[in-house]
C-alpha cells in the first residue's frame, strides 16, 4: 500500500523578483522556529508553547510579507489555496478518521487485548526492540509510515500506561519503525517518486539504499535492547480476547492488500461499532459519542495542518524553494560536493513542504540533472533522495507523521523530539555515505 496522501502533482514554485526577496520569502519559518523553539527554551518547558501558536503567528507574517494582486484579499486567496490543497484535505480526513477509530477501538477493549497479548508474548528486555522491529516489518509490508502509525501507536501507549513507562518514549518507537517502511519498502510513495525521477528501477535503488537504512534499524535494535534490559518484571498479562483483536488485524490485512487508508480506518470504525454492540460496550447513541470524541480529539492536528499548508504557500508564491534549491545548485564542487547538494536540496525541501513525496517530486528533475553533470550513480542518487527526505519528515514538529502519532497518543511533539532515535541514526549514516563516499558500488 502507498501513502495515498501523497497523490497528486507538486505546486509549482516560485522565483524571487529581487535578490533580496529570497531571504524574506523563507523568514516565515525562521519566525515559527523563533517562536517555539526558542519560546519553549525560555519557559524552560516544552509543554508551554503550544504549537499552534508558533503557526499562527508565523502564518500572519508570512501574510503581511507577501505581495499579490488584490491585495489583503488575493493574499488570503494563495492562504486559502495552500491551506485547502487536497494534500493538505486529505490529511485533515485521515486524522478526523484516524481519531475515530482509535476511540471506539479503545471503547470496546481491543488496545487493552492487544495490550495483552504483546505482553505475554514479548519478555521485558525484548519489548522496546520487538516494538520497533514489529513497526519496522508492518511498515515495509504496507509502504505506508501513516498507516502504521495509526494501527500500532495505541498499541504502545497502552503498553506504557500498562507498565507505566514513558509514553513519548514508546511512541518515538512506532515513529522509528514506520519510517524504516517509508524509506524501503518497494510499494512507498518515496520509493516510487525517487525511482522515478531518477529513472531506476526500485529494486536497484533497494540494493543502494539498504546500505545506509539497514546500518540505522541495526544500531536502533542494539540500543532498544540494551535500555530494555533495565526494564523489570512486566506485569502479568490478563487473559486475551482474541475477537477483540479483529479491528487492528483487520488495519493491517488490508492495508497489505493495498486497500485506501481512509477506506480501511472507516470499515475499522464500523467494525468497531458492531463488536461494540455484540459486546454491550455501548448502544448507536454511545458508538456516536465515541466517534466525536476521537474526532474532536484531532482538533489541534487538523488546526496545525491547516495553518501549515497556507504557510507553504505563501513561501512558495514568494519564491522561497526556489531561492533555497538555486542557491545550493550553484555551489557544488566534485562528486561529493553533488551528494550534499542533492542531500540540502530536498531536505530544505522536505522542511518547506512538511511531505517527503512532494518534496522528492518537486527536486527530482534538479538531483536528475545533477547527478547527470557530475556522473552520480541514479541509484545512489535515488536513495539520498529518498533517505533525507525521510529523515527531515521522521524530525520535524509539524510533519503528518509526528502530528498523527502524538494526536493519537496524547502528549505534545516537542517531548518525541529526544527519543526518535531510528530518524536521527538514519540522516547520520546517510551524511557519513556522502562523506566516505559509500556504498563503492554506487559512489564511483
Amino acid at each position: 500500500m502507498t501513502d495515498n496522501t501523497n497523490k497528486t502533482i507538486a505546486p509549482t514554485y516560485g522565483t524571487p523578483r529581487h535578490f533580496w526577496q529570497g531571504p524574506l520569502a523563507i523568514s516565515p519559518l525562521l519566525v515559527f522556529l523563533a517562536v517555539y523553539l526558542v519560546s519553549s527554551l525560555i519557559a524552560k518547558d516544552f509543554y508551554k508553547v503550544p504549537i499552534t501558536a508558533g503557526f499562527i503567528i508565523a502564518s500572519a507574517y508570512a501574510l503581511i510579507i507577501t505581495k499579490a494582486d488584490g491585495g489583503l484579499q488575493g493574499r488570503i486567496n494563495i492562504f486559502s489555496r495552500g491551506a485547502g490543497h487536497p494534500n493538505v484535505m486529505l490529511m485533515v480526513w485521515i486524522f478526523v478518521l484516524a481519531g475515530a477509530f482509535a476511540y471506539t477501538a479503545k471503547a470496546i477493549g481491543a488496545i487493552d487485548a492487544t495490550v495483552n497479548l504483546t505482553l505475554s508474548l514479548l519478555p521485558g528486555r525484548f519489548l522496546y526492540a520487538g516494538l520497533f522491529l514489529a513497526a519496522c516489518f508492518i511498515s515495509v509490508s504496507i509502504g505506508t509510515s501513516v498507516g502504521t502509525i495509526i494501527a500500532l501507536t495505541p498499541i504502545a501507549v497502552g503498553i506504557a500506561t500498562e507498565t507505566g513507562g514513558n509514553v513519548p518514549f514508546y511512541t518515538a518507537l512506532i515513529v522509528g519503525g514506520a519510517f524504516f517502511g517509508d524509506n524501503l519498502s518497494f510499494i512507498s510513495d518515496t520509493t516510487i517518486a525517487a525511482t522515478r525521477t531518477q529513472g531506476c528501477s526500485m529494486k536497484d535503488k533497494f540494493r543502494a539504499n539498504i546500505f545506509i537504512a539497514a546500518p540505522a534499524a541495526i544500531i536502533a535494535t542494539a540500543l532498544y535492547f540494551v535500555q530494555g534490559l533495565a526494564v523489570e518484571a512486566m506485569p502479568q498479562a490478563q487473559a486475551v480476547d482474541f475477537v477483540k483483536l479483529v479491528p487492528y488485524l483487520l488495519v493491517i490485512i488490508m492495508a497489505l492488500w493495498g486497500v485506501h487508508v481512509m477506506v480501511v480506518l472507516a470499515a475499522g470504525i464500523i467494525l468497531n461499532g458492531i463488536l461494540g454492540w455484540a459486546y454491550g460496550c455501548f448502544d448507536w447513541i454511545g458508538w456516536l459519542g465515541a466517534i466525536g470524541t476521537g474526532t474532536g480529539s484531532m482538533a489541534e492536528l487538523i488546526i496545525v495542518t491547516l495553518l501549515a499548508g497556507g504557510m507553504m504557500e505563501l513561501i512558495r508564491h514568494n519564491g522561497g524553494f526556489a531561492y533555497i534549491t538555486d542557491g545550493l545548485s550553484r555551489r557544488i564542487k566534485g562528486k561529493r560536493g553533488a551528494e550534499a547538494a542533492i542531500a540540502g536540496i530536498v531536505s530544505l525541501a522536505n522542511l518547506c513542504t512538511a511531505n517527503n513525496t512532494i518534496a522528492i517530486i518537486t527536486t527530482g528533475d534538479i538531483a536528475k540533472n545533477i547527478s547527470d553533470r557530475y556522473g552520480l550513480d541514479k541509484r545512489k542518487t535515488a536513495s539520498l533522495l529518498d533517505t533525507f527526505s525521510c529523515f527531515v519528515q521522521g524530525i520535524i514538529p509539524y510533519g503528518a507523521q509526528i502530528l498523527m502519532a502524538s494526536g493519537l497518543a496524547g502528549i505534545s511533539t516537542a517531548s518525541l523530539m529526544g527519543y526518535l532515535y531510528y530518524p536521527y541514526i538514519l540522516g547520520a549514516i546517510a551524511i557519513l555515505s556522502i562523506l566516505l563516499r559509500f556504498p563503492r558500488k554506487y559512489s564511483r
